[in-house]
């Protein structure tokens, strides 16, 4: 599995992980103190939708393009807004040319007392972070191995904010990678919030994650995978998986209500599914 993000800017995958990134960006500006944003695998920060990698692959066509298209019942729309609305901002009206990736949205969010660090690694699309993110006093980019910095940069400050861990799964070993580069983190902040995004080809790889994380034994883990076709071609990237550590208060509810609209609205053939659950608690599923 590759996950580079230009080529998949605006998938299925993106709209379920940037829709709970934002609901969680919501959350903590709820509150006056300020927090900090740990972005390990940051990417560009902007896409063009019309470049040779979107182009390429075309996923956006049935994420981001299907989404806007839809017309969505007011609870969903409302848990949504934060989100669509950056890429309302950052595009012409009626028009979808660009697409925010992780840190566009989470500048967006920043309100003068926070902060974003945000990382990568690949040269073309860390010079292209520094570009898009320059000129703002509340962000530092970094040409940096996103799992390095996890250890280096937690814990922030600050003590309040969010750890998105997103990285392309381009090595065999990366779920227990990114496993075992948690489990470090969480020992040096276990109060943060964490983000950590993962493909779902098929289950073996997702359920053997979930394994791993719950031998860690730590409290206040919330799975929220989205599915789009049937797990039956191991070839193809089929869902997305997130897991949510330390969830504000108010998310689970919150993705009652957002998860089965995506699933049904980005799902194809009408395969979409979903499943809500605490890593040591009963799931909700569908």
């Amino acid at each position: 599995m590759n996950y580079r993000h230009a080529f998949h800017a605006g998938s299925f995958a993106d709209v379920h992980k940037h829709a709970v990134l934002c609901r969680i960006l919501h959350h903590l500006c709820g509150k006056p103190a300020p927090f900090r944003v740990i972005d390990t695998h940051a990417g560009a920060g902007l896409y063009d939708l019309a470049s040779n990698e979107a182009r390429r692959s075309g996923e956006w066509h049935d994420g981001i393009e299907r989404l806007l298209a839809a017309a969505l019942p007011a609870p969903v729309a409302t848990l949504l807004a934060p989100y669509l609305e950056v890429i309302g901002a950052i595009n012409e009206r009626d028009r979808l040319t660009t697409y925010p990736g992780s840190p566009a949205l989470v500048r967006a969010a920043l309100r003068p007392q926070d902060h974003l660090i945000a990382c990568e690694l690949e040269p073309k699309a860390a010079a292209a972070l520094a570009r898009n993110l320059s000129r703002d006093p509340r962000i530092k980019t970094l040409q940096i191995d996103g799992w390095t910095a996890l250890n280096a940069y937690v814990p922030p400050k600050e003590r309040r904010g969010l750890v998105l861990i997103d990285p392309p799964f381009e090595q065999e070993r990366e779920f227990t990678q990114m496993a075992h580069a948690f489990a470090a983190a969480h020992r040096k902040w276990a109060t943060g919030i964490y983000l950590l995004w993962y493909p779902i080809k098929g289950r073996s790889e997702p359920d053997a994650f979930a394994k791993a994380l719950r031998r860690l034994a730590i409290p206040k883990m919330l799975r929220a995978e989205l599915t789009v076709a049937s797990l039956s071609d191991p070839t193809r990237l089929n869902g997305s998986g997130l897991i949510v550590v330390n969830p504000p208060w108010m998310l689970e509810d919150e993705l009652t209500t957002l998860l089965p609209a995506l699933a049904a609205l980005l799902g194809r053939g009408g395969q979409g599914g979903f499943r809500l659950d605490w890593l040591a608690g009963e799931e909700r599923s569908g």
